[in-house]
């Protein structure tokens, strides 16, 4: 196992040297206009600038709080109603055109909408990042517990278990693998909920970086907040598989 996973790793790191250098190596022979695509070493360079000027923590940490609050608010909201749902079929089959219509309305046309209603703070940012959350969570936590075994149900029901100890004790750990596979598109989505609201008005926040950036046709300060967006997206990630892997233990006691 850890030789799968040193080899997986080593992969990984020859993947991302190799565009790494191309990318360089392109733009130094002139293939590529580092005008419109920057190179990653002037990239490297302005991340380094603002972290020893500690110019972009003030601004990450304001991303930071806007993700994760819409996070956590768009997790609580669609695992519950995703529960509630999916142990009332005829309240689902009820609700079921009015979820599929909300989730088809574009989301960046409701980032106005919630500059006008929460102002340029970070509530409009939050709730852009709900918005983008909540539908992942609702439908991956009803389909987890509708696909909770029913034998395994039906034996709980017979040995006296109440709701209560079923959704615990049954229904639960069944949709835990699903919660957690929508956690970790959620938490990129959250992300990009707060930088879009940022980018479409703000005054901090890495969203508003990049903005500043390419209204001067700064593509070097555009790709630099993008790369420290990535790496924070791909570091709570790994928080993310971390946690999934102690929760989830007792599936490979199983195993």
């Amino acid at each position: 196992m850890r030789r799968d996973r040193g080899i997986v790793f080593a992969w990984q790191l020859a993947i991302g040297i190799g565009a790494v250098a191309s990318w360089q190596w392109l733009v130094g022979v002139k293939l590529l206009d580092p005008f419109f695509v920057s190179r990653p070493s002037d990239i490297a360079i302005r991340i380094a600038t603002w972290v020893t000027s500690g110019v972009i923590w003030g601004h990450l940490l304001i991303t930071l709080e806007e993700a994760f609050l819409g996070l956590v608010a768009g997790a609580v909201l669609g695992i519950t109603l995703g529960f509630v749902l999916a142990r009332s079929p005829l309240v689902a089959r009820i609700c079921d055109p009015y979820i599929t219509m909300l989730n088809g309305v574009p989301r960046v046309v409701l980032a106005p909408i919630f500059l006008l209603w929460f102002g340029l703070g970070i509530w409009s940012k939050v709730a852009l990042a709900v918005t983008l959350v909540f539908f992942v969570m609702f439908f991956n936590t009803f389909q987890g517990v509708r696909d909770a075994d029913r034998v395994l149900v039906d034996n709980a029901r017979m040995l006296g278990a109440s709701e209560r100890q079923l959704v615990r004790h049954v229904l639960i750990p069944s949709a835990l693998t699903w919660i957690f596979s929508s956690l970790h598109t959620s938490l990129g989505f959250a992300m990009v909920g707060a930088v879009v609201g940022e980018y479409l008005g703000s005054s901090r926040g890495l969203g508003y970086m990049i903005s500043q950036a390419e209204g001067t046709f700064d593509t070097t300060g555009v790709f630099a907040g993008m790369v420290v967006l990535a790496s924070v997206v791909v570091a709570a990630g790994m928080g993310v598989t971390r946690l999934e892997k102690w929760l989830l233990r007792w599936k490979r006691s199983e195993a």
